[in-house]
């Protein structure tokens, strides 16, 4: 049963080979006996999965199911989930339960998906190795040969990616501000798309960064991705930055081939000290699009360098401004203090960890008076330049090819003392963050210590489809079939 992709799986269910709840059952009891050493769900939700997948039953028996129904995903817990408890991964919102679905949760839930439980994040998303939770970290299922120390999954989507790559869900929903999709995806062996800015609502997703965060599907194939995202996506008048476009057949793209098509090749994402592993499955990947019918093509983003230092002086400033309402006043946690400005201090200062306090300070400062102007608006001014070398670049090719990251998995631990070394783990997905482009990561390879690495195809303004053709065919190229040793089924 672990075996089924989720278009598998659908199929099967359709077919009446397996029901929703033999399905849920099984991946339930995945998480009953592995979630204890991975710590992918902060909140399994057990009963609420067995009553819906009786419900995608009974659906499936009248002829009646959604084009999702049946299917058990996890939800990442920063999407708000009516009845169910949703935390951020931060302490200040461990007692809070919404009243309300995210707009993204209840287009899979209209499509009949199963929600097994809320999967592990870094707090409020920031991070990039999910050793930020407040509620402990995720360990990757994989392990480098011959070494059993514990591996990050990659963040802040960590929990939703460990759990796809572990067998605890067919699927699940994540987050992007600067490569929270695409690196946990390349980390954990298995696909992700960050979507073009405005594909999917934010509505009901807890904020981090609101002109760079975007929602997104993981999941064990392109198509799964695409399959998810056909449900995920969709204009929502609740919010003002989602676009009123039609929903494609993301799917039905996967299976267009690349024939004819200029994939461009930046050389500003040859980074120092980059891998050579890492730059031979880059050729790797070219070669196979070559094979396939595409032509290659160098382009230039000569502010790609600036991607990462403009990322964090624009993600920390709107951090800074969303993490205001935090307060102890309105919802979660409060700390009691003599008068109102002391329990605002000690609610603040108990509620959020190390990493959150540390943007909100870098934040905080570079909107003061004084610096404003200085860095948040020369920093959106470099933002509008990385925008125009990817517009320049996309008149002359169809989509992009680069590294996802410029490492495989680390060990837990090993960076946390050195904050900038690990903000260059988004190196090669910030830029499209900033620009607001699509951007698919797809397992193609594994490094000499057995750990997987991604490729990242990234594509025009919703031109998601363009996206999925390159990235299903890079798939059907590198024949990735590698597991992690810790895993369902295994």
């Amino acid at each position: 049963m672990f075996a089924l992709t989720l278009a598998g799986a659908r199929a099967a269910l359709r077919a009446r080979q397996v029901s929703a709840r033999e399905l849920t059952d099984a991946y339930l009891g995945a998480i009953e006996a592995l979630n204890p050493r991975l710590n992918a769900y902060i909140t399994p939700t057990p009963e609420l999965a067995r009553r819906q997948a009786d419900a995608a039953d009974a659906a499936l028996a009248r002829g009646e199911a959604g084009p999702l129904a049946g299917i058990p995903l996890a939800i990442k817990d920063l999407f708000c989930t009516a009845g169910v408890r949703t935390t951020a991964g931060s302490r200040i919102l461990a007692p809070f339960v919404p009243p309300y679905e995210s707009t993204v949760t209840a287009n899979l839930l209209r499509d009949g998906a199963v929600f097994l439980g809320k999967a592990n994040l870094d707090e409020f998303a920031m991070g990039s190795s999910n050793m930020t939770s407040a509620f402990g970290p995720v360990t990757s299922p994989w392990t480098r040969t011959g070494d059993a120390a514990p591996l990050v999954p990659g963040g802040s989507s960590g929990g939703s990616a460990a759990a796809v790559a572990a067998r605890l869900a067919l699927g699940a929903t994540a987050t992007d501000t600067g490569g929270s999709i695409r690196q946990p995806a390349s980390f954990c062996g298995v696909a992700g798309i960050k979507p073009t800015y405005g594909r999917c609502s934010r509505w009901g997703i807890v904020a981090f960064a609101s002109s760079l965060d975007q929602a997104g599907p993981l999941a064990r194939t392109v198509e799964d991705c695409a399959i998810l995202l056909g449900s995920m996506a969709g204009h929502d008048p609740k919010d003002s930055t989602s676009a009123d476009r039609p929903v494609p057949d993301f799917a039905a793209a996967c299976r267009r081939g690349v024939r004819g098509l200029r994939i461009g090749v930046p050389r500003e994402y040859r980074s120092d000290g980059m891998p050579p592993e890492i730059e031979a499955l880059w050729q790797q990947g070219l070669a196979w699009l070559r094979a396939a019918g595409a032509e290659t093509v160098d382009v230039s983003l000569p502010h790609t360098k600036y991607g990462l230092a403009t990322y964090y002086i624009v993600a920390p400033a709107e951090a800074s401004s969303n993490l205001a309402r935090y307060d102890g006043v309105r919802f979660g946690a409060r700390s009691e203090g003599g008068d109102l400005l002391e329990m605002y201090e000690n609610t603040r200062a108990e509620g959020f960890g190390a990493e959150v306090r540390r943007r909100i300070l870098i934040g905080t400062y570079v909107l003061s008076a004084g610096y404003y102007d200085a860095y948040y608006l020369r920093a959106q001014k470099v933002r509008a330049l990385i925008l125009r070398d990817f517009t320049e670049a996309f008149h002359n090719v169809d989509a992009l090819l680069t590294p996802t990251a410029p490492s495989a998995a680390f060990p837990q631990g090993e960076r946390m003392d050195d904050p900038v070394k690990m903000y260059l783990n988004d190196v090669f997905t910030v830029p499209a963050s900033m620009s607001g482009i699509p951007g698919l990561s797809v397992p193609a390879g594994l490094d000499a210590r057995g750990l997987p690495l991604g490729l990242q195809v990234l594509g025009k303004p919703f031109d998601e489809e363009t996206v999925f053709a390159v990235g299903a065919a890079l798939e059907r190229a590198a024949g990735f079939a590698a597991l992690p040793a810790l895993r369902a089924g295994g």
